[in-house]
C-alpha cells in the first residue's frame, strides 16, 4: 500500500493548532471543513485514495489514507491538535460485507489510537443514530439508552456500534475522546448521494411508486456540522450527544418534498413482509449477479420496522444549539440536485 499522498494547495501548511477530519470530502465532512476554515482554523482533511476532494476550500491540505493500515493513518495524523473522525463506509449493503467491521470498526480504532498517539487534545468520533434503536421499543429515545449488540440490525450497525464502544472505552479511561450521534442529515452538497438524498432524487424524478409506514429524524446537514463543533468544543468525554432535528414518518417527509417538486405522494404502502422479501431478492442480485447496488436492502427494510424518532434536547441545551426547520433542508436538498442536474428543473408556465 502507498504512503499518503499529501496536497497542500497554499504553500506548505503551519502545523500549530492543525485540525483533522477524516472523510471530510464526505456529505458532512464538507460542510464541516467548510465552517471550520471559515472560523480561521488550518485543516488537513484525510480522505480515502480516489475520493474526490476538488470542492473543498483551497487552503485545505489533503491527505490520501486507506484507514485500515494503522501505519498510514499514524502518517496522516501527525500533529494533529484536533481531530474529527467521519471516515467510513455510510452504505447499509456492500458486497463484501467483512468490509463493515474493517473500515467502520477496525479503521476507528486506528484513528483514535493514532490520534492520541499524535498528541491530539481533543478527539470526536462520528456515530450514527440507526444504531440506538432496539427491537420492540416503543419509545422516543434519548441520549441515555442503552444498546448491545443483540439490538442491532446487520453488519453495518454492528461495526457502528463496536466503533462507537471503542471510543467509549477511550473517554472512561480518561482520554479526550467524545461522541455524536447525528440522525439522517439532509440539504446541499451530497455529492456521493447517501441514502436520504437518493430517495430525494429518485422520488423528484416519479421512480418511487410505493413507501412503507416508517418513522425517522431529520436534520440539516449543515447543523450537524455546527453540532459536531460544538461537541468537540464543549462535549464531555463519555457522554453520547444526539444531533437530532425533526421527527417525520415517511410520508410526511414526502409530503412537503412533493411541495418543492411537485410530484404526488405514493398511495400504495407495501407492507413489511413484501418489502423485506424484496429486500433480500435484490440483495441476493447484487451480490451474485451485478455487483451494483441493491434496490433495497435488508438492513433498511429492518430499520424501517422500528422506533427512528429522537428526542435531542438534552445535546441541543448542553451544546446551546437549535437546528434550523428540516423544510429548509428540503428545499435546498432539491434546489443543489436541480443544479447538478440531477433532476429536472420545472417548466415555466
Amino acid at each position: 500500500m502507498a504512503v499518503p499522498q499529501s496536497t497542500e494547495r497554499n504553500g506548505r501548511a503551519e502545523m500549530n493548532g492543525l485540525t483533522i477530519v477524516t472523510g471530510g470530502a464526505g456529505f458532512i465532512g464538507s460542510h464541516l471543513v467548510q465552517q471550520l476554515v471559515e472560523c480561521g482554523q488550518q485543516v488537513r482533511v484525510v480522505e480515502r485514495p480516489g475520493a474526490l476532494v476538488g470542492h473543498l476550500p483551497p487552503s485545505v491540505e489533503v491527505v490520501f489514507a486507506d484507514i485500515r493500515d494503522r501505519r498510514i493513518v499514524a502518517a496522516a495524523l501527525e500533529k494533529a491538535r484536533w481531530v474529527y473522525h467521519l471516515a467510513g463506509n455510510p452504505n447499509l449493503w456492500v458486497r463484501d460485507r467483512k468490509e463493515f467491521e474493517s473500515v467502520n470498526h477496525h479503521g476507528t480504532v486506528h484513528v483514535l489510537e493514532s490520534a492520541l498517539e499524535a498528541g491530539a487534545e481533543r478527539i470526536l468520533h462520528t456515530s450514527t443514530e440507526s444504531i440506538l434503536t432496539r427491537s420492540n421499543a416503543r419509545v422516543i429515545i434519548d441520549e441515555n439508552v442503552v444498546i448491545s449488540e443483540s439490538d442491532t440490525v446487520g453488519p453495518y450497525c454492528l461495526s457502528k456500534l463496536r466503533a462507537e464502544d471503542a471510543a467509549m472505552k477511550l473517554a472512561r479511561a480518561g482520554w479526550p475522546v467524545v461522541v455524536a450521534n447525528p440522525t439522517m442529515p439532509v440539504g446541499p452538497g451530497d455529492r456521493g448521494l447517501s441514502p436520504p438524498t437518493r430517495l430525494i432524487r429518485d422520488f423528484c424524478r416519479g421512480k418511487l411508486p410505493a413507501l412503507m409506514d416508517c418513522t425517522l429524524n431529520m436534520i440539516d446537514v449543515r447543523d450537524v456540522a455546527t453540532g459536531l463543533v460544538r461537541v468537540l468544543e464543549r462535549g464531555r468525554p463519555g457522554q453520547r450527544y444526539l444531533l437530532g432535528g425533526e421527527n417525520l414518518t415517511l410520508a410526511g417527509f414526502l409530503g412537503m418534498l412533493s411541495e418543492f417538486c411537485g410530484v404526488p405522494v405514493p398511495r400504495w404502502r407495501v407492507p413489511y413482509v413484501a418489502g423485506l422479501a424484496v429486500a433480500y431478492i435484490s440483495e441476493f442480485w447484487s451480490d451474485h449477479m451485478s455487483g451494483l447496488s441493491p434496490k433495497a436492502t435488508v438492513t433498511g427494510v429492518r430499520l424501517a420496522r422500528r422506533i427512528m424518532h429522537f428526542d435531542a434536547s438534552r445535546s441541543q441545551a448542553e451544546l446551546g444549539f437549535s437546528p434550523r426547520p428540516i423544510r429548509e433542508a428540503i428545499a435546498d436538498a432539491v434546489h443543489w440536485l436541480r443544479q447538478s442536474g440531477q433532476i429536472a428543473v420545472p417548466a415555466r408556465g
